[in-house]
């Protein structure tokens, strides 16, 4: 079996950068591939330190596992398949498109760590409330129902190319990037605390959205296709939308709720002692009650 890696440095269409402007397009992709990448470890780190994910969005982290999902499919596709890159080029005056190994790097890494924080909402302890709403199970269902039909109705119209399907899969992970955030805003406008919400990830997640809008706009200039953007749309808009939550996020949390206490966790120590103390209980009745009937005797 050959990994990704090696067919990721084959790159048979891609030369390598020659000049300032392709070298530095190549050192921006993987710098902001390394700050987005690294974005997704403080909360997995915080969730396996705290027990816990209380205090974080399940809205959230199921549209985010779903969002990955569609981004790497249309990535792999976009960089692997010469059937799409042929279909890309008659759309697009022949030009290549712009997705990189470092995007494609990029989305199948997201895709495993929301899938591994998704694991641990149902290991680690959370609140009775913290399920995910109806309008997310809606808008979820709504998503595959709606790929499997247009997967179904491109064996029958001949207009629908697979290019067509693969750009539906990137407007649900541009809508996904526009929604799945205002929940955990609500929660921690909600609770005036962003306890449980890394700002780690926040502050990684901004780097990479700078960086990614700066690599495609001086890929753009460098190729002189300024289709490229729009030939792309949820790499610039998912740069520009994660942008502005986390300008949002940070003001939450640096300005808005700086109380840094984690009310969570004396919660769960209370409900602990708690539960030891109904455990211990009968026991507890049993001794009484047998030293009673010593007494007697």
């Amino acid at each position: 079996m050959v990994s990704i890696s090696t067919l990721l440095l084959q790159e048979p269409y891609i030369p390598p950068p020659q000049g300032f402007g392709p070298l530095l397009s190549y050192v921006i992709g993987w710098v902001y591939f390394l700050a987005w990448s690294a974005s997704f470890y403080p909360q997995v780190i915080l969730n396996w330190r705290r027990k816990s994910v209380q205090g974080l969005s399940m809205d959230f982290i199921h549209l985010n596992v779903l969002g990955f999902l569609c981004y790497a499919v249309f990535n792999l596709a976009f960089f692997f398949s010469s059937e799409i890159q042929e279909e890309y080029k008659r759309r697009n005056d022949g030009q290549e498109n712009l997705v990189r190994a470092n995007d494609v790097f990029f989305a199948v890494h997201a895709l495993i760590l929301s899938s591994f924080t998704l694991v641990q909402t149902y290991i680690y302890k959370r609140d009775e409330s913290q399920k995910v709403s109806i309008p997310s199970k809606l808008f979820i269902l709504g998503a595959i129902v709606g790929t499997v039909s247009i997967v179904g109705l491109a064996g029958w119209i001949k207009s629908i190319e697979w290019i067509d399907i693969l750009y539906y899969l990137s407007y649900i992970k541009l809508t996904i990037s526009f929604i799945k955030y205002c929940p955990q805003v609500y929660i921690n406008y909600k609770v005036s605390s962003t306890v449980g919400w890394s700002i780690g990830n926040i502050l990684l997640d901004f780097t990479g959205g700078v960086l990614s809008i700066a690599q495609l706009i001086l890929d753009a200039y460098i190729s002189g296709d300024w289709s490229g953007i729009s030939g792309d749309p949820v790499k610039f808009g998912l740069g520009f939308v994660s942008i502005m939550f986390d300008i949002i996020f940070i003001t939450q949390h640096y300005i808005l709720y700086r109380n840094r206490d984690d009310f969570y966790v004396p919660l769960s120590k209370v409900e602990s002692e708690r539960e030891r103390q109904t455990l211990l209980t009968p026991t507890t009745q049993y001794s009484s009650t047998n030293h009673t009937s010593n007494s007697i005797v």
